[in-house]
């Protein structure tokens, strides 16, 4: 029912930086939390961050804490990945998710390619 479409992906000289954006076709305050996963080829899907829509609490994958900065506007019922200082090794298909819990996500978007070269 829910669709959500990522944004914002591309190509990136290691060091720098991209903004991800993930719309949801409706309101987002009402789920649990919000994530992002990415999945590089071969390579099963990775948590990389989730916000929660009560509170706003962030999380992060010990990978790119620091670097990462995971946001969302309810208006808008957007939530963003701010990347920075982007490694080689970030290269994958990011996908946003839209859950009931943390760890339980329920809708996913089609993902977005991120290429980082060295």
């Amino acid at each position: 029912q829910v669709q959500l479409v990522e944004s914002g992906g591309g190509l990136v000289q290691a060091g720098g930086s991209l903004r991800l954006s993930c719309a949801a076709s409706e309101r987002t305050f009402s789920y649990y939390a919000m994530g992002w996963f990415r999945q590089a080829p071969g390579k099963e899907r990775e948590f990389v961050a989730a916000i929660r829509m009560s509170g706003g609490s962030t999380y992060y994958a010990d990978s790119v804490k620091g670097r990462f900065t995971i946001s969302v506007n309810n208006a808008k019922n957007t939530v963003y990945l701010q990347m920075n200082s982007l490694k080689p090794e970030d290269t994958a298909v990011y996908f946003c998710g839209l859950g009931s819990s943390l760890f339980d996500y329920d809708y996913w978007g089609q993902g977005t390619q991120v290429t980082v070269s060295s």
